[in-house]
């Protein structure tokens, strides 16, 4: 009995330290893939697009803020005749689950504590011109969305395909977007809100603690449960969720900036500083605050990666250009939430700079309970739990609507339904650095399809866009014909 309990510890410990060996060569190879796409060209692009955009719309996220707070609280159909329907809010709700979530809190603080405070300058420069990025991909999600049953579904892939003509291409995004979210994400997702209760772990190295298994196992029976309900189920989920959370984070992050109000100009100084500091820059430009803000960024806004189109097709409304600015309204409600954690951190003294033993999620429990004591500690973890939560439901709902463009049979769906599933409790148990890795890369992939195509489309966004504005300054609620424009190939608007 003692010889086959030995050699069963004995296969098991070979197997972990096997698994660990090529964790560690897979690693190797995401790090180089990463420190070519973002150094070399990515960051670049993204700049571009934003910059682009921005100038070639009259920074629509700015100039026309006021009209996206108006379309978001507005009523429609979806509200009171198609039960069955996403409304501009629900939408809304879907893209900021996916965007309100580790990226905003663990994201953010590895940001500082690996590229420096200034890194949070960078951010809020990358959302700023990311909002008409946001803007662009989303009214064309809505303007080549297809029939989905009584609902809707488009995003990148069908713009690709039917704008662009190229269906290969169309495939290929779809492709990326379903590995990046349902696997890289929600990986992430699933890893770092298992991470959140290592500090209520006290008998020995958490890592090797059963506790991960059983957190892996609660999360991925509330994933199947979700992943296998309908599509408008989860718009009403995040909706009733996100909103409240995001709220009493912000709020609790403002509480602990007025109570050191003194050093408000002290931390700005030191953002600033770090942000332009270009002989450290220029010295590591991959682990740069540049670059770790750019990525990072990019990473908790999605603005110009192609996800939250997704969401902004499925949405019933009168004219694209509503989705496009409820969007990009959703990319100023990222940075707020973004810059309380980077402020809770900062203002801490739990943070000292790189290298620091505190990163990521035990960074934020340390500051929050330095400001609030236990109930700070208790709340952020419920915080991280929920926004990883729906954050699990938005990335596995844009998964949802590429695999529905690549394929209508019911039997893959289910097995892709069930991988997803599979990998929340994998991602629970997986190193933290892989992690991250994965997720980087195949939003560098993805991101780079969604660029190239809505640069190419850019004549079609200022088209419907100004259709908008003329029909605002007659006084009337926009109506899209897409005959009228002479725009093709839009199944919903003919």
């Amino acid at each position: 009995m003692d010889n086959a309990f030995d050699s069963s510890h004995s296969f098991l410990t070979n197997t972990f330290a096997f698994a660990k060996n090529w964790s560690d060569i897979i690693n190797g190879w995401l790090d180089h893939a990463n420190d070519f796409m973002y150094t070399y060209y990515l960051v670049a692009l993204l700049v571009l697009v934003g910059l682009y955009y921005s100038f070639r719309l009259g920074f629509v996220q700015i100039r026309l803020l006021k009209e996206s707070i108006r379309v978001v609280t507005e009523k429609t159909d979806a509200d009171e005749k198609h039960a069955e329907h996403i409304s501009p809010f629900q939408a809304l709700m879907i893209s900021t689950a996916s965007r309100v979530g580790i990226g905003n809190i663990a994201g953010i603080t590895m940001a500082v504590t690996i590229g420096g405070p200034g890194a949070v300058f960078w951010m809020w420069l990358m959302a700023f011109f990311g909002g008409a990025s946001a803007f662009a991909e989303s009214t064309l999600a809505q303007v080549y969305k297809v029939k989905d049953g009584k609902g809707f579904k488009g995003g990148p892939a069908y713009y690709i395909k039917y704008a662009l003509g190229s269906k290969w291409l169309g495939s290929l995004f779809a492709i990326f977007l379903i590995l990046t979210y349902a696997y890289g994400f929600n990986g992430l997702q699933s890893n770092t809100m298992t991470s959140a209760f290592e500090i209520y772990y006290q008998e020995g190295n958490f890592a090797d603690s059963n506790f991960k298994l059983y957190i892996g196992v609660i999360l991925t029976i509330f994933s199947a449960v979700m992943f296998f309900s309908k599509s408008h189920f989860i718009g009403k989920v995040s909706s009733l969720i996100v909103p409240y959370m995001a709220l009493a984070y912000v709020l609790l992050a403002f509480i602990a900036v007025f109570l050191n109000y003194e050093k408000i100009p002290e931390v700005c100084k030191i953002i600033l500083q770090d942000a332009f500091d270009f002989k450290a820059i220029f010295g590591g430009f991959a682990g740069s605050a540049i670059v770790i803000g750019i990525k990072r960024g990019l990473f908790s806004n999605e603005a110009g990666m192609g996800s939250a189109p997704n969401a902004a097709a499925a949405a019933h409304t009168s004219h694209p250009v509503k989705q496009g600015l409820v969007q990009s309204l959703s990319v100023l409600i990222d940075v707020i939430i973004c810059s309380s954690s980077a402020f809770l951190v900062l203002f801490s003294t739990s943070f000292v700079g790189k290298g620091q033993e505190l990163k990521g999620m035990p960074l934020v429990q340390s500051a929050m309970q330095e400001y609030f004591g236990s109930m700070g500690l208790h709340f952020v973890t419920i915080a991280v739990v929920l926004f990883a939560i729906t954050s699990l439901i938005g990335n596995y709902y844009y998964a949802q609507a590429n695999i529905k463009y690549l394929t209508k049979n019911k039997f893959l769906i289910r097995l892709f339904q069930a991988s997803a599933v599979a990998m929340v409790f994998i991602g629970a148990q997986m190193d933290l650095k892989l992690a991250w890795n994965m997720a980087d890369v195949l939003m560098a992939l993805m991101a780079t399809l969604n660029i190239v195509a809505i640069l190419l489309l850019s004549g079609i966004v200022h088209k419907v866009l100004k259709d908008y504005i003329q029909q605002r300054k007659q006084g009337l609620d926009p109506q899209f014909s897409a005959k009228k424009l002479g725009i093709k190939n839009t199944e919903c608007w003919n």
